[in-house]
């Protein structure tokens, strides 16, 4: 990995000198645009709508347009000039306890690396962290914006989350539910049911993206066959409507009980002897992000 960005941590009066690098990467496959004739790759031209001609990105500035139709241009002299473009300090504002952080809130994650040849500052903040129930708040300026972010520990190494500010997280205005029944103590029942039947332990390693795997065969086979085209896959069969008399939300959920405990009848290894324990868990079938598609699909068109 590359380091995006280079600073400090200010811990109180302790200075803990980083690296940060980018902590996740998107795998999905990559296209570009082409002409459907001839394969020709297609490219955009940077045109300027006063004198017409095509402009090299070096010359281009930003400009802001007010609500009024004003509009201001900004050269990168002027962006300098702010003062979060000097800033290479990560400050800690506050330690807050940890569940009192909507998720919505979290929006991109960086690994930070001690940047010194003694990290004892940077191990101390991450054992203090790890033993306390709580998050630190921190100042975090990259690519000339400020940024506040949730600093913690994963794996032993300090992790960095960038938070949205408040007023850009949409507010919650749905009219459909101002007059919404609360559910039945029988139909919260039910569902709790069905909930403690489908829970287990979070793995994420026993997910896979299945729409990259068969695209990727996809690209695969228009390879091997030199035609660039493939033939598309058969249409599967329309899932089954439910049926006309399932329409409550009890009917709903008895059903997803019923093939919840069918799935797991069916999914129940038969019993081995002990020496082969292991060898068993070590074939069993790997899940995927289909784990409750069917529970969730007849729980949705039975409600």
């Amino acid at each position: 990995m590359r380091s995006i960005w280079k600073g400090s941590i200010a811990f109180g009066l302790v200075n803990v000198p980083v690296k940060v690098y980018t902590a996740t990467e998107d795998h999905d496959i990559r296209f570009h645009q082409v002409h459907a004739k001839d394969g020709g790759r297609i490219k955009y031209d940077r045109v300027c709508q006063v004198c017409g001609k095509s402009i090299q990105y070096s010359d281009i500035d930003k400009a802001y347009v007010s609500p009024d139709g004003d509009q201001v241009v900004l050269t990168d002299a002027d962006f300098a000039k702010l003062p979060a473009a000097e800033k290479h300090e990560i400050p800690v504002l506050e330690f807050v306890p940890s569940e009192q952080i909507d998720p919505v809130l979290f929006d991109k994650s960086y690994y930070l690396e001690p940047d010194s040849s003694t990290p004892k500052a940077y191990q101390l903040l991450a054992a203090t962290l790890e033993r306390i129930d709580k998050t630190a708040l921190v100042h975090f300026t990259l690519r000339q914006k400020t940024r506040l972010a949730a600093l913690r520990v994963r794996e032993g190494v300090l992790v960095l989350q960038t938070l949205l500010w408040p007023d850009e997280v949409r507010a919650v205005d749905f009219p459909s539910l101002d007059d919404a029944p609360a559910p039945r103590p029988q139909e919260l029942k039910m569902a709790e049911t069905l909930v403690e039947s489908m829970s287990g332990d979070f793995d994420p390693s026993e997910y896979t993206d299945e729409y990259q795997i068969e695209l990727q065969k996809v690209l695969d086979e228009a390879i091997a066959s030199g035609t660039g085209k493939v033939e598309s896959a058969e249409a599967t069969e329309p899932a089954e409507a439910p049926d006309a008399e399932v329409v409550d939300l009890v009917a709903a959920l008895q059903r997803s009980l019923e093939a919840s405990g069918r799935r797991e009848a069916d999914e129940k290894p038969a019993p081995k002897k002990a020496a082969k324990k292991s060898a068993a868990k070590k074939a069993a079938p790997r899940k995927t992000a289909s784990k409750s598609t069917a529970s969730k699909t007849a729980a949705r068109k039975g409600a």
